[in-house]
Formats: structure tokens, C-alpha cells, sequence
């Protein structure tokens, strides 16, 4: 048999039945061997960083692993920024390329490079096969390590000639493994004692809660503790409920701004791959003087990355929480007396915050360009149950957890790493994993036309998207960075912000939309918003709708 068909049925074995890609010349025995293997969807998109991103938050929406196909090394290239975000997003990703025929390298023939250099410093291993021999091999390991913890993309150069040869080696798996690993009884045991001694602990919960199925015992343990509960600034997954009464919100991206939050607390438990990214420098570290901190995760490899830690917990994250709340339960009563005055506290002060919000909101309820807090609770009220949102409203973010309801994993779908134009490539995977739930995505005109060609891919496979851009016509998340950039710097804080706004010409993403066959409409009145969604929604076809918000400074011309 072929190497083709060996990377095909390797692909069969694993159980994909999707993959994500831009079709070019040196992809064609991929292309051409989808003929004979119509259990095997192709997801046609226009640019490869469309390609990776739906392919990544397919992996995050549907939990299994993801295939990509791109084109040779300027595809390769166009797809690395969104690969960088797949590794912070840990997506188990096998991201494959076609490779200029190997008999040519000493000729340097037209679109070659070193793939498998390109590749490496955004993937957890890159290969390219010397033989049609090692493809089945190679297969097997690329999605092993692909969905070992931490998971993460993999790459695959595929050398057009190497596809064509004959071998006798077939495609494998590794078999059927299991991974989880019972948490060690002395570590539970000093867990036990750090959490009689604390007063005031604090969780910060990271993705792989979700992932991993810990998720409805981390809040039975937030309640056993009376602890509140942050998330990361940048998250993929639902990891906690954002209505429950501990959720605390998301912390800061700077050192000083986490160890506010965190004030107080004498116990920081951290859960399920955290990272506590920072921007800016500080020069101090986020906990507060003097707590202890614990971190827990699925792997060894995972503790004390970057944060010293007074104890480190590693094994399955479902059964180490479990054994943590049994542990819990057996506390003196005083203990669960004093961690429910704790939750009062806590509830108490997320209504207060709640409040605090809600009165701002009516401050600029009816100003005109609405607020963009404004368009986001006419969102939420007009979205049927069971909807997924794609997030990436950027600086909108806040208020978007505070207005919408998060309840479960896979409610939620965000991008790592920080590189914008993920949100509505995303997209597309996550309504490819999801085909029975409405799925919208969230995102502002600045990131949008970054992966614009995702737009083409949805009305191609009639994906029912809705898309929602905020159009604030500026980079706003970039005039408040300049604003902690003057300040932080001391530099003149009066200047203009240079090449930030989105105007002359003004973005027309009615337009845009409409060529790439989809129905937009552009809404600049919010009470129109919540009727208009729930008719596109109605009519399950893709849509897309521009609703153009206040930016930085409130009154700027639109």
C-alpha cells in the first residue's frame, strides 16, 4: 500500500472524521485519497491560520484530537501564529503539511524550506518521514503526544513522494491507555492540614478543570472551603460557573494587580494548569506576603514551572479534588461553620460588585453609540439556552462574564496566547463539533479581520454561526495598553494614540459579509438587538451583525 493510505487509515484508526484545511499542490495525494474515504469531512478554509484556530477550538468544543492540513512552507508560515495559540490553548492538534519531493532538496525547488524547523518552537514535537516505513509509526506517535498532558499541537511534514511509495508497515495505534493517576495519600494528607490551618483561602481554576471532568467538584470544594474562585485572564474553557455566588472573576496580567485581588487570603490553591500570565512588569510576585500556595495538576512536570510552591498535588484532577472535599468533610464542625460565614462574605461582596455594575450600566443605558456593555446584556437576554459563545470581545470580556451565563464546560470557548483573529476561525470548529447548538461568536472589528476569510468557510459549509462584531472602529485594548504604557514609563501621557483607530476608511462589515454569501445587517440602535438575533438565529443560516459601539473615549466620532 501507498504512504497516503497509510496516513489515512492512521487518521481512521484514531477516530477522525474531520480535518481542517487549505488545499494546495504538495497536498494533493491527501486530497486526492478523500475520494476513498468518505467517512472523512474536509473543512475547506481560505487562509491556514483559519485552518489552525478551527481546528483548535474544534479540539476544545469537542474533546478529541484534530487533524490540519496545510500547504508547504508559505502555508506553514501563515499558520504559525495560530499554532502558537494552540499551544497555550494545549489543543491536541496533529498539524500536517505537504513537503516539496525529497529527490529535489539539493535544488532547492519552488516553496521548499525546513518544515520541521518552521515548526518546532510552537509544537511539542515536529517530524517529516524519511520513508513511507515511518508514517504509520510516526502517526501513532503524533497523536500520543498530542494528547499527553500538557496537550498540545504536533507536526507532520509529508513529502509528496514519501506519500506515493509502497510499504508493507500499516498504520497503528498505541492501544488503549489509562493515564489517571491516584494522587499521592501523604500529599492529600498535608493538604488537609495547610487547609485547617487557613483562615482565608483562594482558587484560581484553571482550563484543564474542564477538560479533565473536575469541574462540578471543584464547586463542591469552593463551597466546602468558602473560598472564592478566579480564572485566568485569557481562558479556553468554562472552569468554573460565572452566575455561582464564588466566582470572583478573572484576575489581572500583572503581578501587582493579582496580588490585590489575592489580598487577604493565607492559602492560594491553584488547580488545573494555571498560569499566572503577566504583561507588564512588577516587580514583586502576585501572592500575597506570606500564603501559602498549593498547586495541583495532572502531571509532575506541571508544578513549580514558574512560581515557587509549599506543596504540589499531580494525578487525575476529578479524583485529586474528590479526595480533597472527603478530606474536608472530616474536618473538626467548627471548620465548615466558619467556611460558610466565609461564602456569606463572599456572596456579599460579588452582589456588591454586581451592583456596582449594574448601576454604570444604567448610567449609559441609552447613550448613543451604546455601550458596549449595553450590546452584551441585549446579547445575553436574546440567546436561546444551550448556546455556545465563542469569545474574543478583548476588552468587553468583563463584562461579558458578568452578563451572560456560563453554567458548564463547552458554554464557553476562548483563545490563548493572546494573538488576535482566533474568535470567528474558531468558530467554525466549534459549530463543526457542535452542529445541534447555536453557536455565536463574539468579536471586535480589529480582531475580526484578522481571519475575515473565516466567513467564506462558514456560508461554504453552511455552518448557522452567528457572528457579532463590535465595532468600535479603534484598537482599544491597544489605547488602554498605551495609557498603562505612559504611565508606567513616565512618559508624556497627552499625545494621541498613533495608528489605532479603524477609520478612513471605515470597515464595512455589512458588505464584507454579504460577498462571502452571508445575510448581515449592521445595528446601531440597541433595542433592535435582541429581535434581530433571534430572527437570523431562527432562520439557521450564517449570519453575521455589526453592532457599532461607543470606543476608549466615550463620544468619539463614529
Amino acid at each position: 500500500m501507498r504512504g497516503r493510505q497509510i496516513f489515512m487509515d492512521a487518521l481512521r484508526a484514531h477516530g477522525v472524521d474531520k480535518i481542517f484545511g487549505n488545499p494546495g499542490t504538495t497536498e494533493n495525494p491527501l486530497l486526492d485519497s478523500l475520494i476513498d474515504y468518505p467517512d472523512i469531512d474536509y473543512v475547506t478554509s481560505l487562509h491556514e491560520g483559519v485552518a489552525v484556530s478551527a481546528a483548535s477550538f474544534y479540539t476544545q468544543s469537542a474533546n478529541k484530537p484534530a487533524v490540519v492540513n496545510l500547504h508547504v512552507a508559505p502555508g506553514l508560515g501563515n499558520g504559525l501564529g495560530a499554532i502558537y495559540g494552540a499551544l497555550k490553548a494545549r489543543s491536541p492538534v496533529v498539524i500536517t503539511a505537504g513537503q516539496q519531493d525529497t529527490r529535489m532538496r539539493m535544488r532547492s525547488p519552488l516553496l521548499s524550506h525546513d518544515l520541521v524547523a518552521m515548526a518546532a518552537p510552537v509544537t511539542k514535537w515536529s517530524v517529516e518521514p524519511a520513508s513511507a516505513d515511518e508514517i504509520g509509526p510516526i502517526m501513532q506517535r503524533a497523536f500520543k503526544i498530542a494528547q499527553e498532558h500538557p496537550a498540545g499541537p504536533v507536526f507532520v511534514a509529508l513529502p509528496i513522494n514519501v506519500m506515493e511509495q509502497e510499504s508493507s508497515v500499516a498504520a497503528t495505534t498505541m492501544g488503549h491507555a489509562f493515564d489517571a493517576v491516584t494522587p499521592d495519600a501523604g500529599g492529600i494528607e498535608q493538604l488537609q492540614e495547610l487547609l485547617t490551618a487557613a483562615q482565608s483561602p483562594v482558587i484560581i481554576a484553571g482550563d484543564e478543570v474542564a477538560r479533565t471532568g473536575a469541574f462540578h467538584t471543584l464547586v463542591l470544594l469552593a463551597e466546602q472551603l468558602g473560598a472564592p474562585v478566579y480564572n485566568e485572564p485569557l481562558r479556553a474553557q468554562v472552569a468554573f460557573p460565572n452566575n455561582h455566588p464564588s466566582y470572583a472573576g478573572r484576575l489581572g496580567l500583572e503581578a501587582s494587580s493579582i496580588k490585590r485581588a489575592l489580598a487577604g487570603h493565607d492559602l492560594v490553591l491553584m488547580i488545573g494548569g494555571v498560569q499566572l500570565e503577566e504583561v507588564w512588569y512588577d516587580d514583586c510576585e502576585p501572592f500575597p506576603d506570606n500564603a501559602k500556595r498549593v498547586q495541583i495538576e495532572c502531571t509532575r512536570a506541571e508544578l513549580a514551572v514558574d512560581h515557587r510552591i509549599d506543596l504540589g498535588l499531580y494525578g487525575d484532577l476529578a479524583e485529586t479534588l474528590a479526595l480533597t472535599v472527603n478530606a474536608i468533610q472530616t474536618l473538626p464542625g467548627d471548620y465548615a461553620k466558619n467556611a460558610r460565614a466565609r461564602s456569606q462574605q463572599i456572596a456579599q461582596r460579588r452582589e456588591k460588585t454586581q451592583a456596582a455594575a449594574q448601576a454604570s450600566l444604567d448610567k449609559t443605558w441609552d447613550a448613543s453609540p451604546m455601550a458596549p456593555a449595553r450590546a452584551l446584556h441585549e446579547l445575553a437576554n436574546a440567546l436561546p439556552n444551550n448556546s455556545i459563545v465563542v469569545d474574543e470581545s478583548i476588552t468587553a470580556s468583563v463584562e461579558l462574564a458578568r452578563v451572560f451565563n456560563f453554567k458548564q464546560p463547552g458554554d464557553y470557548i476562548g483563545g490563548r496566547g493572546g494573538g488576535i483573529g482566533q474568535g470567528i476561525a474558531g468558530a467554525i470548529g466549534v459549530q463543526v463539533a457542535q452542529p445541534d447548538r447555536a453557536v455565536i461568536a463574539l468579536t471586535g472589528d480589529g480582531s475580526a479581520m484578522y481571519s475575515i476569510a473565516a466567513l467564506w468557510s462558514a456560508s461554504h459549509h453552511n455552518l448557522p454561526i452567528l457572528f457579532v462584531v463590535l465595532s468600535n472602529r479603534e484598537y482599544r485594548v491597544l489605547k488602554h495598553n498605551m495609557d498603562i504604557y505612559r504611565a508606567r514609563f513616565d512618559t508624556n501621557s497627552n499625545k494621541p494614540y498613533p495608528n489605532m483607530d479603524l477609520t478612513n476608511p471605515t470597515l464595512g462589515f455589512v458588505d464584507i459579509a454579504k460577498g462571502f454569501g452571508l445575510e448581515a445587517q449592521q445595528i446601531t440602535d440597541a433595542d433592535d438587538i435582541g429581535e434581530r438575533v433571534s430572527a437570523l438565529l431562527a432562520a439557521k443560516r450564517p449570519a453575521l451583525l455589526d453592532i457599532v459601539v461607543s470606543g476608549k473615549d466615550f463620544g468619539m466620532e463614529n
